[in-house]
């Protein structure tokens, strides 16, 4: 009887399971490829929906940058649905926020100690800020009673500090010893200072709460002032609108005797012409803020500072 050999299956069944195996890998290298594509196509749209929002936030400036433009003009808020872009202008009064190089180089400590204690610091916290801003802008190495010098800087490992001039920039204050503390208590301590206002505080243009803390008055008793300046229709930028002229006229009304008290006169002022213009442009879900601070925007123009951001 002739016997025939046993074929083995095993090569082909081993075959099999490689060619699994390899159409899996080919499938899941493929679903990598296809996600690699996907992302950068996306980061192209983003790319270019960033850029065009851009080039829309250039439009919204030069819109807003316009004399005969007024704040409530509705052409600074445009929006094409079609093409899915559009803008948002802003344009507001520096003089509405406190010049913190003008507040200092007037000595004006008391100003800025009342400030920092009425956001929540100690007083001696307060006072040791407020000394510590004073060293870092003047021009010696002498240290303030509670302030901040070069031996102070260095120890800390912070060369070259600090700078003995007054700020160039809003976010230089962040380096003057302290700072971190009213960051903690403030976080929105920005809005309150800028380094290109004319120098007083624009009666009206400032919201209550800062002529609050300027005036020593309560924010209720303030808010007499700017509902005068929207006058009685209560919108800024109306027919109705009653300016104040002077600052002695706007302080009576906070029962203020300037006479008295020329250090509160001294932080005010009427009708400063320093203008900040913030040009909001989107396009698709990119959106980007470019912001000029301009100085006689009416008559001849000069601008003092340009910068730009990318909105979440």
């Amino acid at each position: 009887m002739t016997r025939h050999p046993r074929y083995s299956r095993q090569p082909a069944g081993f075959a099999l399971v490689a060619v699994l195996w390899l159409i899996a890998v080919l499938g899941m290298a493929s679903m990598v490829a296809l996600r690699v594509i996907s992302f950068d196509m996306e980061l192209t749209t983003a790319k270019v929906h960033g850029s065009r929002a851009r080039n829309i936030a250039e439009m919204g400036i030069a819109v807003g940058s316009n004399p005969v433009v007024k704040r409530t003009d509705p052409i600074l808020h445009q929006a094409n649905a079609a093409a899915g872009g559009g803008f948002d202008v802003k344009i507001l009064s520096e003089g509405g926020r406190f010049n913190i190089n003008t507040i200092i180089l007037r000595n004006d400590s008391a100003l800025l100690r009342d400030m920092f204690i009425s956001w929540g610091l100690e007083l001696d916290a307060a006072q040791a800020i407020t000394d510590a801003l004073a060293d870092w802008i003047d021009a010696d190495d002498d240290e303030s009673l509670n302030g901040a010098e070069k031996n102070w800087y260095n120890n800390e490992g912070r060369l070259n500090q600090p700078f003995n001039r007054p700020f160039y920039h809003i976010d230089e204050v962040r380096f003057v010893r302290g700072m971190d503390l009213v960051e903690a208590v403030r976080p929105d301590w920005r809005n309150w200072f800028t380094i290109w206002s004319g120098g007083g505080l624009d009666l009206n243009e400032a919201p209550a709460e800062l002529i609050a803390t300027a005036a020593g008055v309560t924010t209720e008793l303030a808010e007499v002032i700017p509902e005068t300046v929207r006058g009685p229709d209560g919108v800024r930028d109306t027919e109705d609108d009653a300016p104040f002229a002077d600052v002695n006229t706007a302080l009576a009304l906070l029962s203020l005797d300037t006479d008295s008290r020329p250090d509160l006169a001294q932080r005010f002022t009427v009708n400063d012409t320093t203008t900040r213009i913030e040009s909001t442009g989107f396009a698709g879900a990119a959106k980007r803020r470019i912001s000029v601070i301009v100085r006689n925007r009416t008559g001849k123009p000069a601008l003092l500072e340009r910068f730009e951001e990318i909105i979440p």
